[in-house]
């Protein structure tokens, strides 16, 4: 019942001016895990880069590090991937403890922690794009009764999110603060994760960004378009016994066997696709296409 993919990822920047120094991270790897191993993958880098460096980062998630120690004036970094996507086992949402009980397993004590629930605390506290404040926690309230099961309440708050935002590429940027994003009520699958984030670690609890893709269909009786994708982003809570599930706000559902995922990290800043530093290059604006082929319909284009 499983299914796999061919993924196309190309970020090309040309740049207003030269640049003589630049130094990037790739987050362009869907990690191997229980639900998902990568079968193949390749990356071109043009022009070549001086160094390359393949490993994992602190979350890790894979990573590839590029130095170009020339000058020049544009960037293209391609990855070809291929996945397989397995079915995930879904606990009852009902079962689980409550958010009480989960908020409290991750408090601080004097006693030491397991290591999965030591390695959940990372993902309570507030990163560079997640504020915990008391507007998310009023926000969330009617989520969150006495008592409510864990995963009950977070499925809440999802569809919570998906009911009262309305999705619009335009009204946000990558640093718009999220205060903004509560008050207008748009936003992109960035800005909903990063939302859903915010609340719940306003109320104690771990969660974690997640960046991946997800496969889209076209509209009957069209074919794929390639290029047309895009990177997508969603949102896994650590619920005690059950470990770590997720939860995708933008399509109101819990990912499955269409979420393909690259890593996960405290936010977005995290788990980048691409970014970096550079010297020089003046202006400039990434051109990103995105494809994702599901190769068991006999779509697989293995020849480029």
């Amino acid at each position: 019942m499983s299914i796999r993919y061919q993924i196309l990822h190309d970020t090309h920047y040309r740049y207003a001016s030269p640049v003589s120094l630049a130094q990037q991270l790739v987050h362009l790897w869907p990690r191997d895990c229980s639900w998902q191993r990568c079968e193949d993958r390749q990356l071109e880098v043009t022009p070549r880069p001086t160094r390359r460096r393949d490993e994992q980062d602190v979350f890790g998630n894979p990573l590839t590090r590029l130095a170009l120690e020339y000058q020049h004036d544009e960037l293209q970094v391609s990855t070809r991937v291929r996945v397989e996507v397995l079915p995930r086992v879904l606990p009852s949402l009902g079962a689980s403890p409550s958010w009480e009980q989960a908020r409290d397993a991750l408090a601080y004590s004097r006693k030491a922690l397991p290591g999965e629930l030591l390695d959940a605390c990372r993902y309570r506290f507030e990163s560079p794009y997640v504020r915990l404040k008391q507007s998310f926690v009023a926000f969330s309230e009617p989520c969150f009764g006495l008592g409510t099961p864990l995963l009950v309440a977070v499925r809440a708050l999802m569809e919570k999110i998906f009911d009262e935002f309305t999705f619009d590429a335009g009204a946000t940027q990558v640093a718009t603060p999220l205060a903004q994003v509560l008050e207008r009520r748009r936003g992109v699958c960035q800005d909903f994760a990063h939302l859903m984030l915010a609340c719940l670690r306003s109320r104690g609890l771990a969660a974690r960004y997640v960046s991946g893709y997800l496969l889209t269909r076209p509209p009957p009786g069209q074919p794929r378009l390639i290029g047309a994708d895009a990177s997508h982003a969603w949102v896994s809570v650590f619920c005690p016994r059950h470990g770590w599930v997720d939860f995708d706000p933008t399509n109101n559902l819990l990912p499955a066997l269409e979420h393909i995922t690259l890593g996960w990290g405290r936010d977005f800043s995290d788990v980048s696709p691409l970014r970096g530093v550079i010297l020089g290059g003046g202006s400039h604006d990434p051109e990103v296409r995105v494809t994702v082929l599901p190769l068991d319909d006999g779509t697989d284009q293995t020849g480029g």
